[in-house]
């Protein structure tokens, strides 16, 4: 499995964990919005290893751009909630394509 499909797992379920109605928001609250901050750089990481083994990056854009405006009360909750989908999807995909290369 390519680094960023491992990647793409990751941020797409840290997603999902910070769109749970009340819990993602006292999750980034309690820790000063930190995660948004964390989950920047994991997004831009993800870019970065997509970029390198010509995957697809729209889903971790998306998570970049939802970890700028995710302070927003349920604006971020909903983007997160996006965001978390089509990362997963791309990385459904991504794990797909690598399967039927190999068999």
């Amino acid at each position: 499995m390519k680094t960023s499909t491992i990647l793409k797992w990751v941020t797409g379920g840290l997603e999902a964990l910070l769109g749970i109605p009340v819990l993602g928001g006292l999750i980034i609250l309690s820790t000063a919005w930190t995660p948004l901050f964390i989950m920047a750089i994991l997004h831009i990481v993800t870019i970065v290893f997509a970029v390198q083994e010509h995957e697809t990056k729209a889903g971790n854009i998306l998570g970049l751009v939802t970890s700028l405006i995710g302070w927003i009360p349920i604006v971020g909750m909903i983007m997160h909630m996006i965001s978390a989908v089509v990362i997963l999807i791309d990385a459904y995909r991504a794990n797909t394509r690598t399967y039927h290369q190999h068999y």
